[in-house]
């Protein structure tokens, strides 16, 4: 259960974007906050002042997570990107990029100009934003134009085209005129750079000299002249300030920061598609201790796109180990160039910096809630101790269950719970040996007299040779056992435990009608347990982690008896076609009615071995038949 009183209180008081999701994971609304505690908090406070359907969402709100930025125009642009990608029932849907303007200046050109366009495109001109404010973007080009005087005719004009009478920007000192020839290409360069290197924010000499101008004109007394110089100014910074959300290029980039407290780790992925971030990972790394940032860097990307289909061009980091020999493995396993780089300066420096800010909040995050997971673990196990009336609390709890479908493919599992968390490497799967059919009882008590007939061998020679208990498999016995079931799972494993001499307190976990867990039986006494207690948080998930695990088991066994069918016995058809035809067709009796040619169009499947499927079901019906 999403634990909201607690996320509300873990939000950062920084800017950012919140996704708000439904019980079944699916987004519903993604929104921007200059502060994301307080905006967040609104929707959870008093409802009376909330539109109808701001009341309708904040009612499917099963969970939230949020992503911080920079600033709030980076939060605003990431808003849109989310939207785009998610397309959320309760918000207003936009299709492109209109909204957000950019500064197209032609350097395609011999002498380019500069003006505001609404969509990006790879043609080998020079981009800048796009910025959520229209009106700075224009009111700033005008201020540009008026400081640097780039041309603003549609003219093809060339260094060595035909000369024309100049017209009146140039009178006025808005343009130098290079249709006239009054200037040449590399002086107009020089301007044309100037302006690039403004909207780069690389430049701010002409800056300071409009701040020397207004304090000039203050010193004068032109109090208008310093107000207007002001504002300029003020609109300059505005659009020098970076936008950081979209970069501008179209290759698809990573870029991966980590944070760490000397103990674990943090590793952050931001993924950029076609200049736009659409999405983030993120994975804790345990006891990362003091090793070097770009040893762990070189282990997230090794893990990380070992196992991802998809490998970007580029991936940024702040360092990294052997970035060769990754660059030539990644580059092997893509089919093309990748490149790992550490970017000293500019936007994708600032960018990385931004994924650390995640990073560092999401590990902050982990700890805290690793620290109250713990404390409401300790608090359940506690309680769960109280009720049965132990000693001790049960610090480690093991459940057992059993699947088959009509008595077929039985099995059996058994899962560790320790401090109220699950043991993964504890967890053991059973095939059951010596029932047949679906009789639980007789499966149950086989599996627990394997388990603990296992774990006392093990302690014997664990014992003889003076090993440690944490190699053997079995050799740690639980504190409590927990049943799926009732009377009878209680008494079948309370007879094994009384075979081998074994003290361990026993319980069944009760269903009600409708198959949900009421309380627990111990010692012939059913005991209820309240519906939202810890405790019962505690036994259900260790009642849905058995059965997971149980089921699991059962399909892959399961899965391995169809494919081990009348069609093992077809010459020219391996594991991997008969997996092919039975995912195709659905069965053996539609594989045995298909014609030659449908076998041959099957995944997987050549005329010689669809040929052999078809001869081979052939031949058995005319054997049949005669």
């Amino acid at each position: 259960m999403f634990d909201f009183e607690y996320q509300l209180k873990m939000l950062p008081d920084k800017p950012g974007v919140y996704i708000m999701k439904n019980s079944l994971g699916e987004v519903i609304y993604v929104g921007k906050a200059k502060i994301l505690k307080n905006r967040v908090r609104q929707y959870f406070q008093n409802s009376s002042n909330h539109t109808s359907k701001v009341k309708a969402m904040v009612k499917n709100i099963a969970e939230f997570e949020y992503i911080v930025t920079d600033s709030e125009r980076e939060a605003l642009i990431l808003e849109c990107n989310l939207i785009k990608k998610y397309r959320p029932r309760y918000n207003i849907l936009l299709k492109d990029d209109k909204h957000y303007p950019f500064i197209k200046i032609t350097t395609n050109e011999e002498f380019p100009r500069a003006f505001v366009v609404r969509n990006y495109v790879k043609d080998g001109n020079k981009y800048f934003g796009p910025y959520p404010d229209a009106s700075v973007v224009y009111e700033t080009l005008d201020i540009v134009k008026k400081i640097f005087p780039l041309r603003t005719c549609k003219r093809n004009i060339t260094e060595a085209g035909e000369k024309t009478r100049p017209c009146l920007n140039y009178h006025i000192g808005l343009c130098k005129a290079p249709c006239a020839g009054y200037i040449n290409r590399e002086e107009y360069s020089e301007i044309v750079q100037d302006v690039i290197d403004l909207l780069s924010g690389k430049d701010t000499d002409f800056v300071r000299r409009l701040k020397q101008q207004m304090n000039e004109a203050s010193e004068n007394l032109e109090f208008e002249r310093a107000a207007a110089l002001r504002d300029k100014i003020n609109v300059l910074i505005k659009v020098q300030e970076r936008q950081k959300i979209i970069i501008g290029n179209f290759e698809d980039e990573d870029y991966i920061d980590i944070y760490g407290d000397g103990k674990d780790t943090c590793a952050q992925v931001f993924f950029l598609r076609q200049g736009k971030i659409v999405g983030r990972e993120h994975y804790i790394l345990e006891n990362t201790g003091d090793e070097e940032e770009s040893s762990i860097i070189a282990q997230v990307i090794k893990q990380f796109y070992g196992g991802t289909p998809f490998i970007p061009a580029h991936i940024f980091v702040p360092s990294v180990e052997d970035g060769e020999l990754l660059e030539e493995w990644l580059s092997t396993k893509k089919g093309s160039k990748v490149s790992v780089k550490v970017p000293v300066r500019g936007e994708k420096r600032q960018l990385l910096e931004m994924v650390k800010k995640n990073a560092t909040a999401m590990l902050e995050q982990f700890k805290i809630k690793l620290i109250r997971d713990k404390q409401i673990n300790s608090e359940a196990i506690a309680g769960l101790g109280e009720i049965l009336d132990l000693e001790e609390a049960p610090f480690r709890i093991e459940s057992y269950d059993i699947s088959n479908i009509q008595g077929f493919d039985s099995v059996g599992s058994m899962i560790v719970f320790e401090g109220g968390k699950p043991k993964n490497s504890d967890y053991r799967r059973f095939k059951i040996k010596t029932v047949l059919g679906a009789n639980d009882y007789d499966s149950m008590r086989e599996i627990l007299e394997r388990r603990f007939e296992h774990g006392l061998e093990e302690v014997k020679k664990i014992q003889e040779r003076n090993l440690e208990f944490s190699k053997g498999k079995f050799c740690i016995f639980p504190d409590l056992i927990l049943m799926d079931g009732g009377k009878g799972q209680v008494n079948v494993a309370l007879e094994v435990l009384n075979k081998f001499g074994i003290d361990i307190p026993v319980c069944g976990m009760v269903k009600d009608d409708n198959h949900n867990t009421r309380g627990l039986i111990f010692n012939n006494i059913e005991l209820p347990i309240e519906s939202n207690s810890g405790v019962m948080q505690l036994i259900t998930r260790i009642q849905d982690e058995v059965h997971r695990f149980a089921i699991t088991y059962h399909r892959t066994l399961r899965d391995k008896r169809v494919l081990h069918s009348v069609l093992d016995e077809i010459p020219n058809v391996g594991e991997k076609r008969r997996k092919a035809l039975l995912s195709s067709f659905g069965s053996i009796d539609k594989i045995k009615n298909a014609t030659l040619e449908e076998l041959a169009k099957a995944p997987s499947m050549d005329k010689k071995s669809a040929e052999s499927v078809f001869n081979f079901f052939h031949q058995h019906l005319k054997d049949k038949n005669s």
